[in-house]
């Protein structure tokens, strides 16, 4: 379990969020949704490690780690995917997917899983081409892919499928459910689109100002009710 407690945090002097909570669980998907600038990416960076809160608590496993440096959450089973991928283009896929053991301890890396290569085939094709090379929604797929093969609890998403054709997303959203339907992995899903939030998620929040100002599980809510936060 995953539990972020009134956290407040911003850049500078600049508070972004403002007495948020959330909580997300391993083995669902967690969509945290809002309209641009409203503070989904602070809230996951915070999670991350990238941003100290100014006030507010991180749980992880029973553990507070908001004071905790980003390597350290990484080892401990939180894996980040930003917004804009960051894959290095000058890596072969291959290369860029060996990076993502080193959350593992050294005894455990034992070569990629070829349930990555079931779950994204084109990046068994391409396993020698430069990264560089590959398109936006191939790059899309490596950066998941890199995350998951260091088998993190917790998987943050940021805008996965922003700009991306529409098969891609397709599969990035079947590989989003079939990864929580193990069990094993919890995922954080941070999208401004309520339709594809809700193809794959259980549970909502969405962000507006910096506050949650609507959550739910995602069956139980008609998306009329809660588009209203999310028109601009």
């Amino acid at each position: 379990m995953l539990t972020v407690e009134s956290i407040r945090a911003g850049y500078d002097e600049s508070m972004v969020l403002n007495n948020v909570s959330i909580q997300a669980e391993i083995g669902k998907v967690t969509a945290l949704l809002g309209r641009n600038g409203v503070g989904k990416s602070t809230l996951i960076k915070t999670i991350a490690g990238l941003l100290k809160p100014a006030a507010g608590s991180v749980e992880w496993m029973g553990e507070k780690i908001q004071k905790k440096a980003p390597e350290l959450r990484a080892r401990s089973g939180i894996a980040y995917v930003p917004q804009g991928r960051e894959i290095f283009p000058s890596l072969t896929v291959e290369e860029n997917l060996l990076l993502g053991l080193e959350a593992l301890p050294s005894k455990e890396r034992k070569g990629l899983p070829d349930q990555i290569f079931e779950w994204f085939p084109v990046l068994g094709e391409m396993l020698h081409r430069k990264g560089g090379d590959l398109s936006g929604g191939q790059q899309q797929q490596l950066a998941i892919a890199r995350a998951i093969v260091g088998r993190p609890k917790m998987l943050l998403l940021d805008e996965p499928m922003e700009g991306i054709q529409p098969s891609i997303v397709q599969l990035i959203q079947d590989v989003i459910v079939d990864i929580a339907s193990t069990g094993e992995m919890g995922i954080i899903l941070v999208e401004h689109s309520l339709d594809l939030a809700f193809a794959c998620a259980d549970y909502y929040y969405i962000l507006d100002h910096g506050t949650i100002v609507s959550e739910g599980i995602t069956d139980n809510v008609h998306k009329d009710m809660v588009k209203k936060h999310l028109v601009v």
